[in-house]
């Protein structure tokens, strides 16, 4: 069955989220980010999925923009940066305006060139979603921005990628499904979508119960995959 629909992850996906820390850093504004900045972001990332992943588990959801700020708070005490409200709402306001990886514009207007259905599947909130995707100028490329806060459970819960058919009106067979975690793309693969790693950092595979059917360095050759 042809692949009809290209359904991508935001955060590491589409946008970088070292962006935000990264960014601040470079404005100068907070000396103290100079040096920190790369751990304060692994740190923050990291925290931010752990975080999600206990919620879902534990069954206490909330918004992704909480768990985003609870993350920061961890990470800014665990890189000696706390205390400063100034840069912890900095970096706040900027993860509404990350930036896209610079091959991400052409790659979905490739794809949408070919006549494929795009859309995001993220654990983002609605408003986080929105800014991203308005800052990176890419929304007139999407069919749909789902969150999971309309069925209120983090990734990797199925009733997250039941989300697409629904929306979509499509087969799982139909359906790739595209993200940088390599955790994400096991658990689609495991769901039956098609699913392609963008491992960004080399790492090794997940030793979980799916499979990425393709992996990829970036995302600038993923319109070149055989299953369109």
């Amino acid at each position: 069955m042809p692949i009809t629909c290209c359904i991508f992850d935001a955060y590491g996906t589409l946008f970088d989220v070292a962006a935000a820390a990264r960014d601040l850093s470079a404005t100068g504004r907070f000396p103290a980010l100079a040096e920190t900045w790369p751990a304060l972001a692994e740190h923050w990332r990291i925290k931010q999925l752990s975080y999600s992943w206990l919620r879902a588990v534990s069954g206490e959801h909330t918004d992704f923009w909480q768990v985003t700020g609870e993350a920061l708070d961890w990470s800014l005490e665990a890189t000696g940066l706390d205390g400063d409200a100034e840069m912890r709402a900095a970096l706040m306001a900027l993860y509404h305006e990350l930036a896209c990886f610079p091959e991400v514009p052409a790659m979905l207007a490739t794809l949408k060139g070919r006549g494929q259905r795009l859309g995001i599947l993220s654990n983002g909130s609605p408003p986080m979603l929105e800014g991203a995707v308005g800052s990176a100028g890419i929304g007139d490329l999407l069919e749909a921005v789902l969150s999971v806060e309309s069925v209120g459970v983090f990734k990797p819960a199925r009733a997250v990628y039941d989300l697409v058919g629904q929306a979509y009106g499509v087969p799982k067979e139909e359906v790739l499904f595209v993200s940088s975690n390599g955790w994400d793309a096991a658990a689609g693969a495991a769901y039956g979508f098609t699913t392609a790693w963008v491992n960004r950092k080399g790492e090794p595979l997940d030793r979980l119960p799916g499979r990425p059917h393709h992996v990829l360095t970036d995302l600038a050759t993923l319109p070149d995959l055989e299953v369109f």
